[in-house]
């Protein structure tokens, strides 16, 4: 039987999730969506759609979603919807699950990795991040939970962009990708986004199509310098074997951002990149290292890597110490072969990062 896709929905207090998740279970889209509101605490949920009542967990809506709160465990929560639901006693074809706002995601996503049990009947779509564009500057200011929220997500929604100027929403639209630079942004108006915008993504599989987001690094050009060349070499004419390492925009980049100097968030993402094939044995030691070391510190990777002596490319990211990699499409005959990575992650030695992965490569 096919895997369950999930998707996680996070966001800070008050950010519009809730509105989201009403439209998700009012509206007529004639998808059976089981949605799991995953209740860490005694705080009630602040929708009276959702179930209030603990002793009844689970309720069927009109239009065929499932609602369920899960206080507590998540792994029991999700190991008892499959089994109604490979019973015949519940239908549903994907799951999306609330976060509190004050959550971090990344135990959340780990379930998937960590429990056999769920991982035989659930694959994790994406992690959605809903972002409110009025108070969300403050709260990335004051808040870890709200950078880790951003620093995980695969997608980013904007609420609250009518109550802003187009400058704020272009400022916070600069720190976002600052934050988390391989995350599309994209605006919803009061959880009115298209439900292709929020299911299906794929952001999280290790898969061929994952082979790099389109925004992967679309902060590149715009926001980003380069600390080894000066000058970008005119007709593809790189010095043999060049490497680069880029980060997230500091502010000695050369366009004005009056707002960053106000702003130094903790998590911070950076990208290596290299034209050189990676050593796999090499490789393999130094990425088990440094997830042993800053595990607990690294929110996301990802990357699509050329290994020496390989035909076809390497897909390869993970969570905190959970990672993984899988075989991707063959390189293309008049492709530039080469390895892209990003790193999104709380205060992490770039320089040990960049060093580390130079000493691997062939």
């Amino acid at each position: 039987m096919a895997l369950i896709p999930t998707t996680i929905l996070t966001g800070f207090l008050g950010a519009g999730k809730t509105t989201l998740l009403n439209r998700i279970l009012q509206e007529d889209h004639g998808m059976r969506i089981a949605v799991i509101e995953n209740e860490f605490g005694q705080e009630n949920i602040d929708n009276e759609i959702l179930v209030q009542d603990s002793n009844e967990h689970i309720i069927e809506m009109n239009n065929g979603c499932i609602c369920c709160t899960v206080r507590g465990d998540l792994i029991v929560g999700l190991t008892e919807l499959a089994r109604k639901r490979d019973a015949g006693l519940l239908a549903f074809d994907r799951v999306v699950i609330e976060t509190t706002g004050l959550a971090n995601p990344g135990p959340v996503a780990q379930t998937f990795f960590v429990d056999e049990e769920v991982g035989s009947h659930y694959m994790l779509d994406a992690i959605i991040t809903v972002v409110d564009a009025r108070h969300a500057m403050k709260q990335l200011d004051e808040y870890e939970e709200a950078q880790r929220q951003v620093g995980f997500a695969d997608k980013l929604l904007l609420s609250k962009t009518d109550l802003v100027s187009e400058d704020d929403v272009a400022a916070l639209t600069r720190r976002l990708k600052r934050i988390n630079p391989r995350a599309p942004i994209a605006k919803v108006d009061f959880g009115r986004a298209p439900l292709t915008e929020v299911l299906d993504i794929r952001g999280f599989n290790l898969n061929e199509k994952l082979e790099l987001d389109p925004d992967f690094l679309a902060t590149e050009t715009a926001h980003v310098h380069d600390h080894d060349h000066a000058h970008e070499h005119e007709h593809g004419q790189e010095h043999e074997h060049a490497h680069e390492h880029t980060e997230a925009c500091a502010t000695d980049c050369g366009h004005a951002d009056h707002h960053h100097a106000q702003h130094s968030d903790d998590i911070a993402a950076f990208v290596f990149k290299s034209t050189q094939p990676f050593d796999s044995a090499k490789l393999d030691e130094f990425l088990g290292g440094l997830v042993q070391v800053y595990g607990p510190r690294m929110l996301r990777y990802k990357g699509v890597l050329l290994m020496q002596g390989a035909e076809r490319k390497v897909v390869f990211q993970g969570v905190h110490q959970l990672m993984g990699s899988d075989l991707g499409a063959k390189w293309g005959d008049n492709e530039v072969r080469g390895s892209k990575m990003v790193f999104i992650g709380k205060n992490l030695p770039k320089d040990i990062f960049i060093r580390g992965l130079e000493q691997c490569l062939v």
